[in-house]
């Protein structure tokens, strides 16, 4: 269960942490802290249509009701599977960037128990698709995984880290993501079933390539 530090806010006090965590990001793009407020000051009713969905999938009702954690003590044994698996692959993309999954920041301005558990979900679950999706962790790589995401979920922190990411582009970087990363991001982000009601942990020990036919993963393309 998702408890504890949350901090309740009126509108003003939102809007003022949401328009103060939008400027923070887009000067240091490195502070998680202030990417996670922002999707949570402005994502309430996109948790909200993500909950819902969840609700009428068997799978999402059964990560609502379990409410499995990514972290280090619940997906450990990852680092042990064949190499084949779809967990042996999140473990080594993690091990290979030195990635923990308990450095995602805790929610804090979710109303309800039930929207800061999606919240965190969704925060969690980043790696995932990384690694599903083949995508590096680089400028590039996260801007192409966030419209995906916005595709997935329509937040609208998604949609400016888009904006902000490729205003940090030079004209090298953005060539090569409206070129080959943006059109294929899109067509996987819609292609995909629904990555918000998908219990990853309990298909670590299936095979990568068999789990990305299942679920719809266009892994990014290979450029020339």
């Amino acid at each position: 269960m998702i408890r504890g530090a949350r901090i309740r806010l009126n509108g003003w006090q939102q809007a003022a942490v949401a328009v103060g965590s939008a400027v923070g990001a887009l000067l240091d793009p490195r502070r998680a802290d202030l990417i996670a407020a922002l999707g949570e000051t402005t994502g309430k009713p996109a948790f909200e249509r993500v909950l819902e969905r969840m609700k009428r999938s068997s799978e999402g009702r059964a990560i609502l009701l379990e409410q499995p954690r990514v972290i280090s003590s619940k997906v450990e044994h990852a680092w042990d599977l064949p190499e084949n698996t779809f967990g042996a692959a999140y473990a080594k993309f993690m091990g290979s960037r030195n990635f923990s999954p308990d450095d995602r920041p805790p929610v804090r301005f979710m109303e309800t128990d039930e929207l800061a558990y999606v919240a965190m979900r969704a925060r969690e679950v980043h790696d995932f698709w990384h690694t599903l999706f083949d995508l590096p962790t680089n400028l590039i790589g996260e801007s192409a995984l966030k419209v995906i995401e916005f595709e997935q979920m329509y937040l609208p922190m998604c949609l400016m880290s888009v904006i902000g990411g490729t205003a940090r582009f030079n004209e090298k970087q953005r060539k090569l993501f409206f070129q080959h990363y943006f059109p294929w991001a899109i067509r996987a982000g819609a292609q995909a079933t629904d990555l918000m009601c998908v219990y990853y942990e309990q298909h670590f020990h299936e095979d990568l390539g068999e789990v990305r036919r299942k679920w719809g993963i266009i892994p990014v393309p290979k450029q020339a």
